[in-house]
């Protein structure tokens, strides 16, 4: 992604995350440890998004998107009383195209680049 678009659109519909997060845990290759990926650029706007479901954690998790980078995908997490696990709590979308009367309009943050190559 060139970084005059970083980050570019923050807001992922939640099937495209979940096709990222097993494309993420189908992946069997040996990464060459030059490729490894030691940490991410993640905007603020990303953050501040999820922080805006005032939830009481964040969870981050792990896909790999269309141009075959590792990303983070933030989604709030609250503590379930009954069960004692966080559950996820998502976004709704802003973003028109996502507006149809039987879409499901919940989504995931994104905008994190890996480093390296970023």
């Amino acid at each position: 992604m060139a970084e005059e678009k970083f980050p570019g659109p923050i807001e992922i519909p939640l099937a495209i995350a979940k096709e990222w997060e097993k494309r993420f845990n189908d992946d069997t290759t040996v990464e060459d440890p030059k490729a490894k990926v030691k940490a991410f650029l993640i905007p603020r706007e990303s953050l501040e998004k999820v922080l805006e479901l005032k939830t009481e954690a964040v969870w981050a998790y792990i896909g790999i998107n269309d141009n075959k980078e590792k990303t983070l995908l933030f989604v709030g997490g609250e503590l379930d009383p009954e069960t004692g696990k966080y559950i996820n709590v998502y976004g709704s979308s802003n973003l028109q195209q996502n507006k149809s009367a039987d879409a499901d309009d919940s989504v995931v943050y994104d905008g994190s680049r890996p480093s390296p190559p970023y």
